[in-house]
Formats: C-alpha cells, sequence, structure tokens
C-alpha cells in the first residue's frame, strides 16, 4: 500500500519513477530548427543527467504554444522560455521561474530587432512605416517576446498600425527561418533579436553578412528558466542548483558558448513585471484606437487595464 502512495505521489508531480531513475521533460522553444536546437542544449541535457540522476529527454513543439501547453498538461516539467511566453507558462501552466539567463558578454539582456537584406533602400523605422504597402513582413511566434510582442508595441501599437493590414504580405516564422528569408530577399522586412543575430553569425556568416538592422528595442531582460510549481521543493532544489552551477568546467564553457551564454543565475517571476507592462500597453493602445467601442466602453476597458498597470507597481 505504501509502495502504492509513493508512486502516485511521484506520478503526480510529471516525474516517472522506474528501476529508481526518474524521467524529467525539459521544454525547448522553437527559436529555429529542433534538430540545430537539440544539438546545442544536448550537452547541458547529458550533464543535468548526469548530476541529478534524471533521464533528461528534450521537448520541442512547433511553436512556442506547443511547449506552454506541454508545461500546461506537465508533460514538460522544466523549460526555457523568452519572457512572453514564461508569462502564459505561469500564467496558464502552472509555471514558476527559477533561473535566468546570463548572456556571453556578460550583458542583463537582449534587443527586438526589425531586420532587411543590405541592398534594401530601407534604412530606418520611418523608411518602413512610409513604404509598408509595398513591403512583404515577417513577424515571430505570437508568445515570441522579441518576434511578436515587444515590436508589435513599440513599432505599431505606438503608430496606430495593425502589422496585419498595413504590409502587402504578412506572415510569421521564427528567429532564424526569418533572418534566413530577410538575407536570401525572401521577405523585405522582418523581426529579430540580438542574440539570434550572433547566433546566426557564427553559424551562417555568409547570410548574416547580407542583413542590416533598421530598428532596435529597449532592452528586454535575458530569457527565463522555467519549473513547474508543484514539483517537490527538494526537486526543485536539484533542478535549480544545477543551472547555478553549470558553466565551471571547459566543457560547460564550451556547451554554453554554443547557446551564446556565460551560464544561470537566480530568478523569480518578478522578472516579468516589464513584459507584463508592454502587454498590457499594448492592449490598452489598441482599446484607444477601437474606432467601434464607445466612449463609454472604452473608458470602462482602459480604467481596467489601468487597475492591472498600478498592482504591478506595488
Amino acid at each position: 500500500m505504501l509502495k502504492k502512495v509513493l508512486i502516485s505521489a511521484v506520478c503526480a508531480f510529471g516525474l516517472t519513477t522506474a528501476a529508481q531513475a526518474t524521467t524529467l521533460n525539459f521544454g525547448i522553444i522553437s527559436t529555429e530548427s529542433s534538430t540545430n536546437l537539440k544539438k546545442d542544449w544536448e550537452p547541458v541535457l547529458a550533464e543535468m543527467a548526469r548530476q541529478t540522476g534524471y533521464e533528461v529527454k528534450p521537448f520541442f513543439a512547433p511553436d512556442y504554444a506547443g511547449v506552454i501547453e506541454g508545461m500546461r498538461f506537465n508533460k514538460v516539467q522544466v523549460a526555457w522560455f523568452g519572457n512572453k511566453s514564461a508569462m502564459e507558462a505561469v500564467d496558464r501552466a502552472d509555471g514558476e521561474i527559477f533561473a535566468q539567463t546570463i548572456a556571453a558578454d556578460g550583458s542583463a539582456g537582449y534587443y527586438s530587432l526589425l531586420i532587411v537584406n543590405k541592398k534594401s533602400p530601407i534604412n530606418t523605422l520611418d523608411d518602413m512605416l512610409k513604404e509598408g504597402k509595398s513591403l512583404s513582413f515577417s513577424i515571430g511566434d505570437p508568445n515570441s517576446t522579441s518576434g511578436f510582442l515587444v515590436p508589435t508595441y513599440y513599432v505599431f501599437a505606438k503608430n496606430h498600425i495593425d502589422p496585419k493590414t498595413f504590409f502587402k504580405v504578412t506572415r510569421s516564422a521564427n528567429h532564424e527561418s526569418n533572418a534566413m528569408a530577410v538575407a536570401n530577399g525572401q521577405v523585405d522586412v522582418a523581426t529579430n533579436n540580438t542574440e539570434s543575430l550572433d547566433r546566426l553569425k557564427l553559424v551562417h556568416p555568409a547570410e548574416f553578412d547580407k542583413i542590416k538592422v533598421i530598428w532596435k528595442s529597449p532592452l528586454i531582460p535575458s530569457d527565463p528558466l522555467v519549473y513547474r510549481k508543484d514539483l517537490p521543493q527538494a526537486e526543485k532544489t536539484k533542478i535549480a542548483d544545477f543551472f547555478y552551477n553549470y558553466g565551471k568546467t571547459p566543457e560547460q564553457k564550451a556547451a554554453l558558448k554554443r547557446l551564446g551564454l556565460a551560464g544561470f543565475k537566480p530568478s523569480t517571476n518578478a522578472q516579468l513585471v516589464p513584459i507584463r507592462e508592454i502587454s498590457l500597453f499594448t492592449k490598452r493602445t489598441k482599446i484607444e484606437a477601437n474606432a467601434q467601442l464607445s466612449a463609454e466602453e472604452k473608458k470602462s476597458q482602459i480604467a481596467k487595464i489601468d487597475e492591472q498597470l498600478a498592482a504591478l507597481k506595488k
């Protein structure tokens, strides 16, 4: 009877047992092809398995939502997210931030970008806004911070533009696909970020040399690592300690370099505050610009958002 109770308790938090072994699924958002991501994360996850005793399996999905849903339904216990997808995981998938990546150059974050081909006559954001109707545009995954949320607010919402109708053609793709499409002349403008371009320079230098940046966002906090809140504290501690201490040996440093990182540091859900603010400001701007809403409806909806914004500052 006791054995059955113990097995039920283990399965409840998503780690399965078999001959004293445990399985942990690690979610990896689809910033580029799963083949590339698997190769780069493999040394980290293999070392995690050695140090923790878990059988650590990478979990991939076609889009960010797939990893969020994986955590929601306990098919993923730990994951690397961007800030917006982490916000969704915290709000909808019982997630909790425990760590934050440290960039290879030691910076506190990264930047969202708009990129074009070097041969393009578009050199600035103003140029793009003037020529939008003649341009093709590729935005990022809807749950991407730098590929979607940040440019949606700073570039489009602030200029009262809907990217779905503003451009001649609008599509969506991950960071790697957007960069390659711009470099190869398949799309005129695309979203990206500084981390992705640094990686492109390393992996595809010829394509990197064909790209120019026409807009750069304010700083975005570095990516978070998230685990499920219902993991037992002992398991949380074991997972967190592994990441906090990873990056000391030459092999670990080499693996981190491939990911564009120097290591991981402790973090909490508090790192999402600026992302939540941007998300709310974006909603507020859209409400203000919505001609189908009455003045009273706008006032009511904006008041609710302002309450949420005020709560974030407490």
